[in-house]
Parts: structure tokens; sequence; C-alpha cells
């Protein structure tokens, strides 16, 4: 680690406004865009998660989205938050502290040699669709949903975090929700955040970060320049031009793998459909080493992406660049959640659909006649809540600040042609399966 580096990731023990009010109890994640350190409010003895966030976008981000969530069920709760445009310094994020998150939990199953119920599995999935139906109805697209971003508290709640890839798609509304402490000296006298205060300190911190996202940098690795102003309401269409160098690529949609600027949060779907099958079945559904991996993996499970299928796909823009070999017989999803429910594998087939148009929200799914079918939903207090240590394994999650955005162009060499056949082609690549 780089002496620059170190001194970064412990500025917060130098910055008065934070000590004064909290304790900082250690480090407990630490990764390239954020240092997350346990701390205790002098205040009342509350321990909470201390986010020093390093990068500006993703720390306005984190802090847009969590104010315009205050409230939301299954959504990790911001207490307050420190950020001053007078200095150069890295905004502080004080967050509720959960221990746990649903990585530990299917760690610790898998360790144990065990299964998660279908009881259990429909409390933990209604958990998540919760959250996720708060983040949509708010108009908050998430883009970085994997089972070590939704923390768990010791009691077994489940909340949906780490908002830095975030995006809102409209306008923030203040009605009903509760303003926050900051550091200026205006709002410590008045330990309120007027609404008009809050949208001149968002007007100055856009302007500052000039919020861009850069285009396709995936099979092509190119990028454009795009408009940030260009967001919507929330509709079922996709809206907005963004990055599609977005998420983790495990959990990444096919029209992010594609290259789509214009997308709506029907990718947080898809991402919620690989969860609640790596959830289930205790391994990763389709653990690509590439992108171009990535969508092999897909295709291999649910078929040629064509425009039968998804229409309009050939219009994405790396869809030409890329050509894989017919697949006769895809495994389907039935193979890949073997002794599971039918009703539990339904819910995932309505998630994981290549065309965005067909995934099921999380609402309808909220509604679906599964969750009240025996066995019942489990209560809270009974699902079994391990410590990411009793997992074994680092997490590498909300609190590690792990990011994989993966794709560059190496992709081919990341995975290698044992894998499969990989030719060039005047496209781009085409690829063959053994």
């Amino acid at each position: 680690m780089s002496t620059e580096t170190r001194t970064r990731s412990w500025s917060i023990h130098g910055r008065p406004e934070i000590t004064t009010r909290y304790e900082i109890l250690g480090r407990v994640g630490s990764g390239s865009y954020a240092d997350v350190y346990r701390g205790r409010r002098l205040s009342d003895g509350l321990i909470v998660a201390l986010k020093e966030i390093h990068d500006q976008q993703s720390a306005i981000r984190e802090i847009e989205a969590l104010r315009s969530l205050q409230g939301a069920p299954n959504v990790i709760e911001m207490l307050e938050y420190f950020y001053d445009d007078e200095f150069e310094e890295d905004a502080v994020v004080v967050l509720e502290f959960l221990p746990s998150d649903l990585e530990a939990v299917i760690s610790d199953v898998k360790r144990r040699g065990g299964s998660i119920t279908p009881g259990e599995a429909k409390r933990w999935i209604l958990q998540v669709l919760s959250g996720v139906n708060a983040c949509h109805q708010a108009g908050v697209m998430h883009r970085d949903l994997k089972p070590s971003n939704l923390l768990i508290s010791a009691g077994g709640a489940l909340k949906v975090a780490d908002f830095g890839q975030s995006r809102l798609l409209q306008d923030l509304s203040f009605e009903g929700t509760t303003p926050y402490e900051t550091n200026s000296e205006k709002d410590k006298a008045s330990n309120q955040l007027t609404e008009a205060d809050y949208l001149k300190e968002l007007e100055f911190i856009r302007e500052k970060s000039k919020f861009e996202d850069n285009a396709s940098c995936l099979a092509t690795c190119s990028t454009v320049d795009i408009d940030d102003d260009q967001l919507g309401s929330y509709t079922e269409e996709p809206v907005g031009a963004f990055t599609s160098c977005v998420g983790t690529r495990w959990y990444r949609a096919p029209e992010l793998l594609y290259g789509s600027c214009s997308y709506g949060p029907k990718v947080d779907l898809w991402s919620l459909g690989c969860i609640l099958a790596e959830m289930v079945s205790l391994v990763p559904l389709f653990p690509g080493v590439s992108d171009i991996d990535q969508i092999a993996k897909i295709i291999t499970v649910l078929g040629n992406l064509n425009e039968q299928n998804f229409p309009g796909c050939s219009n994405l823009p790396d869809f030409n660049k890329i050509s894989y070999s017919k697949i006769e017989n895809p495994s389907g999803l039935e193979a890949c959640l073997p002794n599971r429910p039918i009703e539990e594998v339904n819910i995932v087939k309505r998630l994981l659909c290549y065309d965005p148009a067909n995934r099921a929200t999380a609402s309808e799914l909220l509604k679906d006649g599964y969750f009240i079918e025996e066995p019942l939903p489990v209560e809270i207090d009974q699902l079994i809540v391990p410590t990411r240590d009793e997992a074994d394994e680092s997490s590498g999650g909300e609190w590690d600040e792990f990011r994989d955005v993966g794709s560059g162009p190496d992709d081919i060499d990341e995975f290698g042609s044992n894998l499969m056949g990989v030719t060039k082609t005047d496209k781009g690549f085409c690829i063959s399966f053994s």
C-alpha cells in the first residue's frame, strides 16, 4: 500500500467534526473507493459504521440515494453525513452498523454442508424484494446488487446497501423526509437541512464533480461522452444515458454486457434473479471470468439471445461484435437449481428474462402466491445469521467495498481460449462451444 493511500485511509482520525461526535473503534473494511470504520456515537453509545468515501462521484451518489430512501423498508439507514465543499476532504457517511451480509449466510450454509430451507428462502427473498421495490419506487436504480451488498442485522433484518453506483431516475422529493445534519455552521446551529439549502448544496457538488458516465467499455472498450442530465421519471422502458461498465460481472444484465447505455431499473431485476439463484443453490449462477465468458455462461443456460427473445437486441452497441455458436440444448434454470421447489425456480425465471420488459418487477413478485403457500416464510428471528468471520471468508461487500467492473482490452486473455474456442472476426470475436 502506498504512503498516499495509507495517509488518506486514516484521515478520518484527524477530523474533529467527526471525532468529537464519534469514537472510532477500528477499520472493518477497505478498498479503492472507501474505508469503513466501526464507531460509537458519543451522545448515546450507538454503534455505527463510518464510511469514508474517497471518490467524490460515488459519495454524492450514495448521499443522494440514501436521502431519497430515508425511512424506506429494507434499505440501510444513513444517520448523517459530513461533507464540506470548502475543503478537499472525503465525504464521510454515517450508517447503521449491520454485522453480516447475504454472502456470509450463503458461505456459512455451504461450509456446514446444509441448505437454505424453502421457508428461510422465502423470508430472505421477501426482504430483498422489499428493499429493491423501495429503491425503484423512489426512483433509485442501484446498479450493483449482489449478495455482499445485502447487509443483515444480528436479528435477521436484511437491508440493501452500497449506493455508490446508484442513479436517481426522478427529481428528489422532500415530502415526508427528515432533514439530515451536515457539518456546515448553519446546519449545526439549526440541526436541520432545508429543501432550499440541500438543493443549493447538491447543485454545487454536481457542478464541481461534473457527473459523467462513460458509454460502452466492454467488448469494444470504447468510450463516448454522455449528457448526464438525460434523467427521466421511472418507467418500464429504459431511460437515461448511462455507462454499461457498472455493477459486478456475475450479476450484470445482458444488455449491459452488450454495451447498452440506455437502460432502466430492470438491470437490477436481472441481478436479483442471479442473487436468488445463488442463495438457494449456494453457488454463483453465472461466474464468468470475463465479459465475453459471462455472456457465454448465460447463453449456455438460457439459450442464444436473439430478436425473438429480446426484440431490439441487434441494436445493442456490441451485439454484432461478438458471435456465439448456436446452443441447441441449453441446460435451463431447472438444472442449475436441482431439488428446489418449482415455484421457487419460477420466481428466478420471472427475473432472468433476456428482454428487460418481461422481467417481473419487485412489486409484482411481492404479490406472488408462492409466499403464502406452505411452507410459509419463517419469522425473521428464526433466521440463522453468522458473522462474516464465522462464515470463514471475507464477504467483500459494502464494508469491504470490493468492486469488479471488470472488462478491458485483454478480455479474451482473461478467460483463455482453453475454455472455449475464440477466434477474431471482422466484426470482433466468435466463440464456439466444446
